[in-house]
């Protein structure tokens, strides 16, 4: 492992159960380094289940009760498609990590001291995002100026699943290694097995304080070995040339499907970690969001499997198993094509019109077209109201009803 871990000299690595446990660690190292405590992350993003992690994750904070601890600064999530500097800024890069100086700067000047700078090395939660060329150099610069280390999240993103590089963040150039790396899911290939890969000197300043670390499962010796396995299959079978491959192949099949449908607004990704940004409209960049989940669940029907996600819930996220093939990728692309021109046929589009969230639904439920009001104004109990919801019509069920009955 420490070898495939960049040109360090001097590296500590912890081995643990789960990724969640992987990024607490992290957290705790950074703290104890410097004696610092403030957090930044990027907004929605997400890290782990644990309660440390939902408080740096907007993902998981922002959509229930509890409120943003004091010690949690937000940061612009670098998109350069829908985000705050975009494609046709001069240095998005340059703006997007200046928004984190002045949060640096913000925090130094009420006292506070910022421990580690958190972010997944591609984006997943938030909607598939690829950060700028030279963002993260730029961030580590502010940070480790600030006395903070950079938290490198490859749990979603490491282990060749971008082809290029074995570790997503090797994409952004060898002068950028963030001081701590997790790492987990594909680890294990979906054995329960995790890591954090640390600088010595940051390991070292963990053990002298005395807190020390302890797992009852950690670096036990069947996930040590399903760990070495999964190494061994990634080389032998090429599966990380086959991301390039295949991820290569794929965008190219995606792109067509752009030029074609205008519900797609964007096609984004490296290797086997590709997001379609799904849109209205390509001037407002209105998220189709309904649409993303008709989508996902017409495609389910086909026995394709998709999630959505980023903050509206209309980007579309491919992360295919690593041995995924050409013929998989062609399939995939035909069912989804087939998917878009029905959504384009059932509102009477075209190619060049766009699909309103605000189509009603067309055919109405057997229930529904025989209720009446009861006597005192109330209504049908046996009625179902998602059912009177705006949703894209299929031939019986409004979309939001047959979600609800998967």
């Amino acid at each position: 492992m420490c070898e495939l871990y960049s040109k360090q000299d001097t590296l500590a690595l912890r081995r643990k159960h789960i990724a969640s446990e992987a990024n607490d660690l992290a957290l705790r190292l950074a703290r104890q380094f410097r004696g610092h405590q403030d957090v930044i992350t990027l907004d929605h993003a997400y890290h782990g289940h644990l309660s440390s992690l939902i408080e740096i994750s907007p993902y998981k904070f922002q959509k229930g009760k509890d409120v943003k601890k004091e010690f949690v600064h937000v940061a612009p999530a670098p998109d350069i498609y829908r985000g705050k500097y975009r494609e046709d800024h001069t240095d998005p890069a340059s703006a997007y990590a200046d928004e984190v100086k002045k949060i640096i700067d913000e925090a130094h000047n009420s006292g506070r001291k910022i421990a580690a700078f958190i972010a997944e090395s591609m984006q997943s939660c938030g909607g598939q995002i690829i950060p700028p060329a030279g963002y993260f150099q730029k961030v580590a610069e502010y940070v480790h100026g600030a006395g903070g280390v950079f938290i490198a999240d490859e749990v979603q993103v490491g282990f060749g699943r971008v082809g290029t590089h074995f570790w997503s963040f090797q994409m952004f150039g060898e002068d950028f290694v963030p001081d701590i790396v997790t790492m987990g899911k594909p680890m294990g290939n979906g054995h329960p097995v995790a890591c954090v890969v640390t600088t010595k000197e940051i390991a070292e300043a963990f053990s002298s304080s005395g807190m020390e670390y302890f797992n009852t499962y950690g670096g036990n010796p069947v996930s040590s070995a399903v760990g070495l396995a999964i190494l061994d299959v990634i080389e032998n079978e090429d599966l990380q040339g086959n991301a390039t491959r295949v991820g290569n192949y794929l965008t190219k099949l995606l792109n067509k499907q752009k030029a074609k449908h205008t519900l797609i607004g964007d096609i984004r990704g490296v290797g086997l970690f590709i997001g379609i940004d799904l849109v209205k409209d390509h001037q407002e960049r209105t998220p189709a969001t309904a649409e993303a989940q008709h989508i996902i669940y017409k495609m389910k029907e086909k026995r394709v499997l998709l999630s959505a996600d980023g903050p509206h819930r209309n980007v579309l996220k491919i992360k295919p198993p690593m041995c995924f093939t050409e013929e998989n990728a062609k399939f995939m692309v035909d069912q989804l094509d087939e998917i878009l021109t029905g959504l384009e046929e059932a509102v009477g589009a075209k190619t060049e019109s766009v699909i309103s969230e605000d189509t009603p639904c067309r055919t109405k439920m057997p229930e529904e077209a025989h209720s009446e009001p009861l006597s005192d104004g109330s209504p049908d109990p046996k009625e179902n109201p998602s059912r009177k919801r705006n949703g894209l019509c299929t031939d019986k069920h409004s979309l939001l009803s047959k979600r609800l009955k998967t």
